[in-house]
């Protein structure tokens, strides 16, 4: 493909592009665009979608690639949390030749987002969702393709695997891409922000966000992926990641560190409060072995979100 100008995009390679969703801050949420040249046009999978308020990006992206939304052939959901998959009505509706991927699981919150919706104001408040997700709008039951595990997906002779990779959610799915050796893992492998990079590489912390988090089930998944011998890594937060052994590690190393904080702190008075600290304590410790520069005020800042639902998420697996 030629040299494309882009407005929330950078090109990957391979094909590949993340566009910033703009949700929470920049370079927090990613969508990622797949593009596989065919005889007649370029076909297009996006794997994850954001919120409806992403869904703008994704299709300004798109026109900034030469192509058109009837060219997505796939959306592909890694699960179906509201930052990875609200937006996924509304792109639906906006690429009538789509079809949408997901978790069997996730499946009917897809065709029904009523549960899923008040699920999400469960967690943050009616007034959040709204303001966050906005209106999630159902998906036709013959649009829905269930992912079983080890489903391959053609777009264009370009294969794409599904597998299932539960720990951070049930739910969840991780995408193999064979032709860049990458994969797509929503939040099966962390996080890692931009703003954390140093001269080491990239930095990396495990979710552990509600209702879901199982670590045992996070580390076969883990493995599971590391497996396939990935040369790089696409989390949702935030875009490709490199040096995937030496992530793995630190990875598995600190989702220690975090089980055994919860463990010390089970039964302790303003949990909530206090495994937001030691949370906050120990990013701030790994950042600084890291190489990170920032100030403390700083990380706290760029990890505020996810030090909130973490601390959630460690309180639900807690019991």
């Amino acid at each position: 493909m030629s040299n494309y100008s882009f407005r929330y995009a950078s090109d990957l390679g391979g094909g590949v592009y993340a566009v910033d969703t703009g949700f929470v801050r920049a370079q927090f949420d990613a969508s990622y665009i797949v593009t596989q040249r065919a005889p007649s046009s370029e076909r297009i999978a996006v794997i994850d979608t954001g919120t409806n308020y992403s869904v703008p990006r994704i299709l300004a992206t798109l026109f900034d690639l030469d192509c058109s939304p009837e060219q997505v052939d796939f959306i592909i959901l890694t699960h179906v949390h509201l930052d990875h998959a609200g937006g996924a009505g509304m792109l639906m509706q906006a690429c009538p030749n789509a079809k949408l991927v997901v978790h069997p699981r996730g499946a009917k919150h897809m065709i029904d987002p009523t549960q899923l919706r008040a699920g999400a104001v469960g967690v943050y408040g009616e007034q959040t969702v709204e303001k966050d997700y906005g209106t999630l709008l159902p998906i036709q039951k013959s649009r829905v393709i269930e992912a079983s595990d080890g489903m391959m997906i053609n777009l264009a002779g370009r294969m794409l695997t599904c597998i299932d990779t539960p720990g951070h959610a049930k739910h969840h799915i991780t995408i193999w891409d064979q032709m860049t050796y990458g994969a797509f893992t929503g939040d099966t492998f962390g996080l890692s922000y931009r703003e954390f990079d140093t001269e080491k590489g990239a930095f990396i912390i495990p979710t552990t966000t509600p209702i879901q988090f199982d670590p045992h089930a996070l580390r076969i998944s883990l493995k599971r992926i590391m497996a396939l011998k990935p040369d790089c890594i696409y989390p949702t937060h935030f875009s490709k990641v490199t040096g995937v052994p030496r992530l793995y590690q630190k990875l598995t190393d600190m989702l220690t560190q975090v089980e055994d904080l919860g463990k010390s702190l089970a039964t302790a008075e303003q949990r909530h409060k206090l495994l937001k600290n030691g949370l906050l304590n120990l990013y701030i410790q790994e950042l600084r072995d890291h190489g990170c520069m920032l100030s403390d005020s700083k990380i706290e800042q760029l990890l505020s979100t996810d030090i909130e639902l973490n601390a959630q998420g460690m309180g639900v697996w807690l019991g």
